[in-house]
């Protein structure tokens, strides 16, 4: 039985010899039985403890059947939305409804509801009445307090009180669910299950929580108060440790909203044994008359090897769904997942990944987490590395050497994404040698995501000059190793913080590097990140000063094209831009210039090829004398360079690859 996908309807379960399932699983995705899903790991989970679980995926949420298909679970059903929230599934950031959905089969649109999650536990509470209901994933995780919704412009409740759900598990949950499972089948009434870590509920009273405990905004004051909504993030985001965070408390209503302390992470073993479980690594066959699922093609043959992220972006949410506390898996279990790879029968012999939310995280950032927790008011790597960090990356060399080594590989790839503060903090380069000799395959996708360091300071993301540093490094090694490969950088455009001298100060580093971005990631405003509550109020939750949010459409769309400034299409918004930033010293026929003068324009023809050293040039943001630092630092990659005739070629630049990489767009 191990070797079958679960039961997806009732004659699944009655060939196993079930008269009932213990639980019935809702999910938005189409069942994957990958450890890259949700669903997946968290049935296999509670299979391993001894329940049976049937999955109901992508039900038809306008009728009755599908939810009805297995009867009445024993013990109640779990609900999740899929790997995604489904408002970010569904929407780019510009409110526009999407094509392709990468979780349905053959990419097809509409297979579930908007805020699947409620809508989801609405019909199991239409139907089967006061069932216990568990809400979990993504979803759940990112809208368990008052939040900010980019969709409805506006204040929402905790997901757990509009869903009507008994209990919200938050985080990863193997361990937690496990433990709502068994209270569940002792007997328990789920609404009094109020002492399992990581978990959400409600409460009538302050008289009914146990332990120390804070007390944010309520929901009707940050609902009024954009400041108190600050104030009441400021806590959310500091209280997210397992080891020093304290139970945090909203009221709702006549309700009180309790968000027991995160769960500890998973021990290596503990991981191990996630990872081991008898996943069926693919999709159900019942899509393959779809095409598939086209999600699978991104982790069939990459491999996770940690979780977790101390890195705290703060236009990420992964800090608050995982936490700043890495786990990892064992190289053991890692190599056991690797050499059955090598058995499948469309393995080509390239391992896509070894990584995680950062690749390159696969220790603690120091000892001290373990025993007293993560700095509540301190980073470990912005505004600089911790001088406690321990950077040191020779575990993960070691992994990669042995998975590499392995009969039937034959490149193993790191796509996921590394840390380049994190590698530049190492006092030796034998990582970054390592990574680039055998494990990037053309390409290095890393997130700066800006230059400007007042916009950085927002994102909490390392100073400019730490990439420039990492860049100047990278092509060194590859020259030095016979290589030509390429950076790929992310960047991000109106994100909060960025100015429309900001973004003009990107595009001119892009100008410097001869490099023009195919695509443009605008800031997304979704559930659970930092930037977000900045987003939204216009405040930092972490000093309470004033942010400047482009919101507007129009100037977003000068952000965007500025960094894409030498695409014709751009010419009008770029050209408006620099006039409106009083910056023309960038138009004109000198090196410097971003664009051209319009014909005509005899204005600008006054310039000739003075380089752009124009009078115009705002405050400390002089063109000329930023260039000439940017230039100097860059080994003047225009003109003649120590690399000699090779320097256009090289010339540190993140020349756009003519390669059509496949790799997972995660930033880092």
């Amino acid at each position: 039985m191990k070797n079958k996908f679960l039961p997806i309807c009732r004659e699944d379960m009655l060939e196993r010899g079930w008269e009932e399932v213990d639980f019935a699983l809702v999910t938005g995705d189409a069942y994957v039985d990958h450890h890259s899903f949700g669903t997946a790991i968290i049935s296999r989970v509670l299979e391993d403890a001894g329940y049976k679980i049937g999955i109901i995926s992508q039900p038809d949420w306008k009728k009755n059947d599908d939810f009805m298909k297995f009867g009445r679970p024993r013990l109640g059903f779990l609900v999740n939305s899929g790997n995604m929230d489904s408002m970010v599934n569904h929407y780019s950031v510009s409110k526009r409804r999407r094509d392709k959905d990468l979780y349905s089969p053959g990419g097809k649109m509409g297979k579930r509801p908007d805020r699947a999650v409620i809508v989801y536990c609405n019909k199991i509470r239409e139907i089967y009445g006061d069932i216990p209901v568990v809400i979990g994933g993504i979803e759940a995780s990112l809208r368990r307090f008052s939040h900010y919704d980019y969709w409805n412009d506006r204040v929402r409740n905790s997901i757990l009180v509009d869903s009507g759900a008994d209990l919200l598990v938050y985080g990863m949950s193997e361990k937690q669910i496990v433990e709502v499972a068994d209270a569940l089948n002792d007997g328990f009434d789920p609404k009094y299950i109020r002492h399992i870590n990581g978990t959400c509920y409600l409460a009538d009273s302050l008289d009914e929580i146990y332990g120390d405990y804070v007390v944010i905004p309520s929901h009707e004051e940050t609902v009024s108060d954009k400041k108190k909504y600050a104030e009441a993030f400021k806590v959310q985001y500091e209280e997210q440790d397992p080891i020093r965070g304290k139970i945090i408390v909203q009221q709702h209503g006549d309700k009180y909203l309790v968000q027991n302390v995160p769960e500890r992470p998973l021990t290596r073993e503990e991981l191990d044994r996630v990872y081991d479980l008898p996943y069926q690594k693919n999709y159900h066959p019942i899509y393959e008359k779809d095409g598939g699922i086209p999600a699978i093609n991104e982790v069939k043959f990459s491999i996770v090897s940690n979780r977790g992220c101390f890195g705290s972006c703060s236009f990420c949410a992964i800090t608050f769904h995982q936490g700043r506390m890495i786990q990892s898996r064992s190289k053991e279990s890692i190599i056991r997942e690797a050499k059955e790879m090598t058995k499948m029968p469309d393995f080509k012999g390239y391992i896509h990944d070894v990584g995680g939310p950062t690749a390159d995280f696969r220790e603690p950032a120091c000892k001290k987490q373990l025993k007293h927790g993560t700095c509540k008011h301190r980073q470990c790597l912005y505004p600089s590395p911790c001088k406690n960090l321990n950077a040191d990356h020779s575990d993960y060399i070691d992994l990669l050497r042995k998975v590499r080594s392995i009969e039937g590989v034959k490149k193993v790839f790191v796509r996921s994404g590394i840390r380049y503060d994190f590698v530049m903090a190492e006092k030796n380069d034998k990582f970054l040698n390592e990574l680039i000799k055998y494990h990037v395959s053309g390409q290095l996708k890393v997130a700066p995501e800006h230059i400007s360091e007042r916009v950085l300071d927002y994102m909490q993301k390392p100073a400019g000059k730490t990439y420039n540093s990492f860049r100047k490094k990278f092509f060194d090694i590859n020259e030095k190793l016979g290589l030509k490969q390429y950076l790929i950088p992310y960047l991000m455009s109106s994100h909060p913080g960025c100015e429309l001298d900001d973004a003009i100060e990107l595009a001119e580093f892009l100008r410097d590097t001869h490099y023009q971005p195919e695509q443009v990631q605008d800031f997304y405003p979704t559930p659970g990140t930092l930037s977000t509550a900045m987003y939204y109020t216009g405040l930092n939750p972490i000093d309470m000063k004033p942010v400047y949010i482009p919101k507007d459409r129009h100037e977003k769309a000068m952000q965007r094209a500025l960094l894409q400034f030498s695409n014709p299409k751009n010419y009008d918004l770029v050209h408006e831009a620099l006039v409106k930033a009083n910056r023309e010293d960038l138009i004109g026929y000198g090196r410097n210039c971003l664009i051209k003068p319009r014909k005509g324009d005899w204005s600008y023809e006054e310039r000739g090829n003075s380089g752009g050293k124009g009078k115009n040039s705002k405050g400390g943001k002089n063109s000329s004398r930023r260039n000439s630092k940017d230039n100097s630092s860059r080994n003047n990659s225009r003109g003649k360079s120590s690399r000699g005739k090779n320097s256009s070629s090289n010339s540190y630049n993140d020349r756009k690859s003519n390669g059509n990489s496949k790799s997972r767009k995660k930033r880092r």
